[in-house]
């Protein structure tokens, strides 16, 4: 995806995923196979993680985030529609001050994790940290692709990855979720320190 279409990019229409990368579309069709968008559409769910700004890469999952003000009612949806997909297993788990609902399965061949927590997705972390995630990629171009590339073919998550090639100090989840409520001139800030031109 190009820097404009990283920025005008709506993430809760996963329609760009059929036009994208070879690892997007095959992301595509896993989330058609098993329906969970669809199943779970009470709980507002958006695909995060590494697939939208395809940054995937072998065993990545794919991350669906939900609002869940009700963890039981959330729970059991889960597990009444997702519950006979391979591999399903489902558990609670605190996440920060708030416990949240987490399933695991299969869906074509795809790792897909279920994320369900009583707060409103763009409050989430996980959706914070891909709109900046976002963000940064659209500035700092195909060097800064290439550098965070290189970091998760070495085995770092995406966060840290992000920040060692952009040389962020602490806790890379703390710094991008700060960063991510940051304004444009911010994320600029943090790309030319690091050596990234802001691509056009």
């Amino acid at each position: 995806m190009s820097a404009a279409g990283l920025e005008a990019c709506d993430w809760r229409d996963p329609a760009y995923l059929s036009a994208g990368s070879p690892a997007q579309r095959a992301a595509a069709r896993a989330l058609a196979a098993c329906g969970v968008l669809q199943r779970l559409a009470p709980f507002d769910p958006v695909l995060a993680g590494t697939y939208p700004i395809d940054l995937a890469v072998d065993g990545s999952d794919l991350d669906v985030l939900c609002h869940a003000p009700d963890l039981a009612l959330f729970e059991r949806a889960v597990r009444e529609t997702l519950g006979d997909r391979p591999g399903f297993r489902c558990e609670r788990q605190p996440v920060g001050t708030t416990l949240a609902v987490i399933a695991r399965f299969r869906a074509a061949r795809l790792p897909v994790e279920v994320f369900g927590q009583p707060l409103p997705i763009d409050r989430q972390r996980g959706y914070r940290h891909l709109l900046v995630e976002a963000r940064l990629l659209a500035g700092g171009g195909a060097a800064l692709r290439s550098a965070v590339t290189t970091e998760r073919r070495a085995g770092l998550k995406t966060e840290p990855a992000f920040a060692r090639a952009l040389g962020l100090d602490g806790d890379p989840y703390e710094r991008l979720w700060t960063l991510s409520w940051r304004e444009d001139d911010e994320v600029r800030a943090v790309l030319a320190a690091a050596g990234f031109a802001r691509s056009a």
